[in-house]
């Protein structure tokens, strides 16, 4: 045993159980590569200003859960806790905005880091597939993006979840209702905490899971008896487009997310099998973010959704992806010549793109034919001297038994069309 262990609230992907979180991420990824959205990555660490910028100084995000620390050169750096602001500082920093093609569409895939107390579906380390379109202000794009994330959870065969949608409005109508909302709030029976987000960022109370602060709830006002007309005709765009495409939603007054910078759009992915932890992902628009940290203006919207927790919305439904085997081909050589014989096949057959790999480290033929059915293979290519003096090799099917000899010169060609 290592005296080492991952860090507390972190995981490690290990096969085959990798796998099923590759197959996520590509399933997520794959409508957006086929809607125009192109792949960033940025760096793992950013400016601690950026986040609190951009996220919001009052959000749990910042305050509590923000991984921050001072490098040897004295800059005050954080580990990425979400993607947002990091991509449109990369596409702002990278004039992608001045290319004269907006919206600037976006995907990206990676980790994520926020000092949380760990629990099933919550993670110190978990992983994000995220979609952004920055600098155009237009409903059908919001739709595009609920619509892809949909698609991708369908895609994956998820039944079991829904969508929640909301208008938080904008810089015109929101601050009327902050100012009700808090009026309303300072009345109740809150914590110092509680009451201390009431001045910051009153909405953040409205999506407070404490049993005790949702009962006194009831009665406060609600943001859409707010709204500008503007907001209120850019919401019922959004819903009829999704109600047009056949994505079915729910309307909920008090989703208001966790972040700072949304506006008007707001949604979230919920999955009930996943107990309290049942946001599998989630979005909106934020058309001021690029200004706070620096930028022009620039409407945007995007959505990240979790991994982690997409692969337990997965098991919660019973749901098995049908990922392929690793290996489809396994060589099994019986003596020295045969090794180099057969790896020189092995090597061909990958380069035909045909997945194999190799009894190494000269096993006897029982434990070899042991590896290979572990492996997941279809096929076994077995050789030793007399076949080598025949000039074949036998091809064995794992499944069925069978084996036939098949000359030495032939294997790629046979192997793939015993493949299909």
């Amino acid at each position: 045993m290592s005296t080492f262990k991952a860090p507390k609230g972190t995981y490690d992907l290990i096969p085959p159980q990798s796998a099923t979180y590759l197959a996520v991420r590509e399933a997520i990824a794959a409508p957006l590569k086929n809607s125009g959205y192109g792949y960033i990555e940025t760096p793992g660490f950013e400016n601690v200003e950026l986040f609190a910028r951009g996220v919001g100084e009052s959000t749990d995000i910042v305050t509590k859960e923000m991984y921050a620390f001072e490098t040897k050169g004295g800059d005050q750096l954080a580990l990425r806790p979400e993607g947002t602001a990091s991509v449109l500082r990369a596409a702002l920093e990278a004039n992608l905005h001045k290319a004269g093609n907006l919206p600037v569409k976006l995907w990206y895939s990676g980790s994520y880091y926020r000092y949380e107390r760990p629990q099933k579906g919550r993670y110190r380390h978990f992983s994000q597939v995220g979609a952004e379109a920055i600098g155009a202000e237009d409903p059908a794009l919001d739709a595009e993006l609920i619509i892809l994330a949909d698609q991708a959870y369908r895609s994956l065969g998820l039944r079991n979840f829904r969508i929640l949608l909301n208008s938080l409005g904008d810089k015109e109508c929101r601050p009327v209702y902050r100012a009700a909302l808090q009026d309303f709030l300072r009345g109740l029976d809150l914590d110092e905490d509680t009451r201390r987000r009431v001045d910051i960022n009153p909405l953040r109370v409205l999506d407070d899971k404490r049993e005790a602060v949702q009962k006194q709830l009831d009665g406060a006002p609600k943001l859409r008896d707010y709204l500008c007309e503007a907001c209120k005709a850019y919401h019922e765009q959004v819903r009829e487009l999704l109600t047009a495409a056949g994505v079915a939603f729910e309307d909920d007054e008090k989703l208001v997310r966790g972040l700072d910078y949304y506006t008007r759009t707001t949604f979230e992915f919920v999955h009930d099998g996943l107990g309290s932890q049942s946001a599998v992902g989630g979005g909106g628009r934020y058309d001021g973010l690029s200004e706070m940290i620096g930028g022009p203006a620039l409407p945007s919207v995007g959505w990240a959704l979790g991994v982690d927790r997409t692969v337990l919305a997965l098991e919660a439904e019973g749901v098995t992806l049908d990922i392929p085997a690793a290996t489809a081909v396994y060589a099994v050589p019986l003596g020295e010549e045969a090794r180099r014989a057969l790896f020189g096949v092995v090597t061909e057959l990958r380069r035909a793109g045909v997945a194999t790999d190799f009894a190494f480290g000269g096993k006897g033929l029982k434990n070899a034919m042991k590896s290979a059915n572990r492996s997941g293979a279809r096929l076994a290519l077995v050789a030793g001297e007399r076949d080598l003096a025949e000039g074949v090799v036998q091809l064995k099917d794992l499944e069925n038994g069978e084996q036939t000899a098949v000359a030495l010169d032939t294997v790629a060609e046979e192997v793939r069309r015993a493949l299909g």
